[in-house]
């Protein structure tokens, strides 16, 4: 018996099938409403066949399709950003819109994000310029940057450089990565990346605004993003010493709280 599973979000539609006929296992897949495609590979045996469809099955499940009936979905409708009123959750719909696909190319993956924020109201870019900065803001902690620099610097010794662009590019790197992930590194430092930068992220609002009005992009966040700014969040610890790059000899841009 086939068993079809689909995939959708605000930038996908897609169908897979999957059925075992005899040694064969049988797939098709593509954009729903479109030509599919099918691939057909031998087993050893009838067992084998279906072994490996489960595991095709599992891959598949485990990359968010769901097991549906596709002659039974209702229309894709894809959102009308031009409507659309910026809220947390229509902050992270525009995140999810980015095409890790074109990795390599910041521009390139962040411009369905582009486009579709560029429709929406000024101050509706406004606002997802202030939730990007809570977001990295939320981010701006000593947890955070401790198991982002693990093995190159600790935040406690004053005398040990953390760049506080790496950290925000770093930080920029968990959001851009959408809210499971920003959740889980949110509540969890651990979890924090390491060697990885997204600074492009911090433009998409200024470029989103331009590219919708053609004028300069003046708006000021509510929250400062850059680092080292959230006081709570770098409350110093009993480990915590001073240090050069503690001093007030050090421009507070760079200055680690002590």
């Amino acid at each position: 018996m086939t068993r079809e599973f689909v995939y959708r979000d605000l930038r996908s539609n897609k169908f897979w099938t999957i059925d075992c006929k005899g040694k064969d296992v049988v797939v098709t897949n593509g954009r729903i409403g479109a030509k599919p495609r099918e691939s057909r590979t031998a087993h050893a045996s009838p067992a084998a066949a279906r072994a490996a469809a489960q595991k095709q099955i599992a891959a598949k499940l485990a990359k968010g399709y769901k097991e549906k009936k596709i002659a039974s979905l209702p229309a894709h409708v894809k959102p009308d950003w031009a409507k659309q009123r910026m809220s947390e959750d229509v902050f992270w719909d525009i995140v999810s819109l980015f095409d890790w696909k074109k990795t390599g190319d910041d521009d390139a993956v962040m411009r369905p994000a582009l486009r579709a924020l560029a429709a929406m109201r000024d101050r509706d870019i406004y606002r997802f310029d202030d939730i990007l900065a809570e977001k990295l803001y939320a981010l701006d902690t000593r947890e955070h940057a401790r198991h982002g620099f693990e093995g190159e610097a600790d935040p406690d010794d004053g005398d040990e450089y953390i760049s506080a662009d790496e950290f925000l590019y770093l930080r920029c790197v968990v959001v851009a990565n959408g809210r499971k992930f920003y959740d889980l590194v949110r509540r969890d430092p651990r979890k924090m990346p390491r060697e990885m930068e997204f600074e492009s992220l911090l433009y998409l609002a200024h470029d989103s605004y331009e590219k919708r009005t053609d004028k300069p992009y003046e708006h000021s966040t509510r929250v400062c993003y850059e680092s080292f700014s959230n006081a709570r969040g770098w409350k110093p610890t009993r480990r915590t010493r001073p240090g050069k790059f503690t001093s007030e000899r050090i421009p507070p841009g760079n200055r680690r709280p002590t």
